[in-house]
């Protein structure tokens, strides 16, 4: 059965996102030392969202509640996160649930910003990463599988990537009213990672001509040659806040890299600037939060930013709606399909049993061939071939039970019965949200 515990931007705040973030690679190796209970598993662990994707060796919807249970409390022993605080911040998807899910966190729907980009590229890295450890199961692959299949729908076929904004380019849409002229705003940007490249190019878009640059890694000065910008060393950080109109921080950085200590110390030097924007797109934080009571310093983080999120574009959005519902609906037919595999196997080797022994007893009578061996076997395809059809459309359309039942009634056979319908979330997302 496959379960999804997912703490978001809509059932937590950035703080718990913040601390779920900074101990994934413990709770990823939480859940691997359930294999009691967990199978497999594979961890989204993005700017909004933190997520949990697994599959559980229990079918029972009895066990449902269990099962999330474990999760629950592995995540909370790896995240020091208090296991009371995750169940009333976090929800638990389960069984065909979580493939609608998945289908539309990967193709921008479940975004800060509707249509982001940036999401499907991490869904890949998270079963990319899966696969290393070892953690992917037949079910897991086939879920993210699905997952970026749809997500390239949504791409291709409407225009929710073009609706919809960056968190990057939301961030200066906020600050539009906090400058004058763009060409003239000088900017320090923080990091260098991918981030860092969207915050240059959207800040070039504006106009902006006077950027320059510092990471916290020491890798600032490649960097800036190869974007054509100014690098910042350490020891001139203070300086460079100084003489900054906005500071954009986009670093992967663990640790605040500006601290209100800082932020004052710049504010203090001779023709230092009187006010700055500082626009916080690190998780975790960047920016000590202390920045914000600052006098001359305005603070955007994203959980700010996420509060001024547009209204999703409404025409992209539906149709991007209707390639997730279906593409979840296939997801749920062949899963379907799949349940009465093993009825289909046993009734196959049902026939080819009863077949290859009346071929024994001919060929003890002496009147076989290989060409009759041949067209009886043949036969037996062709006669299996309408009752498998019939079975996998039966299943698609809920009748899987019918079938196995059938199979076992009519040919003495012994296959376990299709697990029960099961329930198909333990708490709701959107009434969470």
């Amino acid at each position: 059965m496959l379960l999804c515990f997912s703490s978001s931007h809509r059932t937590a705040d950035f703080d718990l996102l913040e601390r779920l973030e900074r101990r994934a690679p413990a709770v990823k190796a939480a859940l691997a030392e359930h294999s009691e209970v967990i199978s497999g598993s594979v961890v989204l662990a993005t700017c909004n969202r933190f997520e949990a994707y697994l599959d559980v060796d229990e079918p029972l919807t009895a066990a449902v509640a269990v099962s999330a249970e474990t999760v629950i409390e592995a995540v909370s022993a790896a995240s020091g996160v208090d296991a009371d605080e995750l169940r009333a911040s976090s929800t638990v998807i389960c069984d065909q649930g979580v493939a609608e899910h998945l289908f539309s966190v990967s193709s921008g729907l479940e975004s800060v910003v509707v249509g982001e980009g940036e999401i499907a590229g991490q869904v890949r890295r998270a079963l990319e990463s899966a696969r290393t450890a070892g953690t992917v199961t037949h079910d897991l692959e086939r879920l993210f599988q699905g997952a970026s299949r749809t997500s390239r729908g949504v791409k291709n076929r409407t225009g929710i990537t073009t609706a919809g904004r960056s968190l990057v380019r939301l961030g200066l849409d906020l600050a539009e009213s906090r400058v004058t002229d763009w060409a003239a705003t000088r900017v320090l940007l923080v990091g260098t990672g991918a981030y860092a490249g969207a915050s240059l190019a959207a800040l070039r878009d504006r106009g902006v001509v006077d950027v320059r640059v510092f990471s916290p890694s020491g890798r600032a000065a490649k960097f800036a040659l190869s974007h054509e910008i100014v690098p910042v060393e350490a020891a001139d950080l203070v300086a460079a806040l100084a003489g900054s109109d906005l500071v954009v921080t986009c670093s992967a950085a663990t640790d605040p890299i500006l601290t209100a200590a800082q932020l004052t110390e710049a504010m203090s030097l001779p023709g230092a600037l009187e006010r700055r924007l500082v626009i916080d797109l690190g998780l975790p934080r960047n920016v000590d939060p202390a920045v914000a009571q600052l006098r001359g310093a305005e603070l955007l983080d994203l959980e700010t930013i996420s509060r001024h999120a547009p209204l999703e574009e409404l025409n992209a959005a539906q149709d991007a709606r209707l390639i997730v519902d279906a593409a979840a609906a296939e997801f749920a037919a062949q899963s379907a399909e799949q349940s009465v595999t093993p009825a289909l196997i046993a009734l196959r080797s049902h026939v080819f049993d009863v077949l290859d022994a009346e071929i024994e007893r001919a060929r003890a009578r002496g009147d076989s061939s290989e060409q009759t061996e041949a067209a009886l076997r043949h036969l037996a395809g062709v006669l299996l071939h309408t009752p498998s059809v019939r079975a996998r459309e039966l299943a698609r359309s809920g009748g899987a039970q019918s079938v196995v039942d059938a199979a076992n009634t009519l040919f003495g056979l012994d296959v376990d019965d299709v697990a029960a319908p099961r329930l198909r979330a333990v708490g709701d997302e959107s009434a969470a949200s």
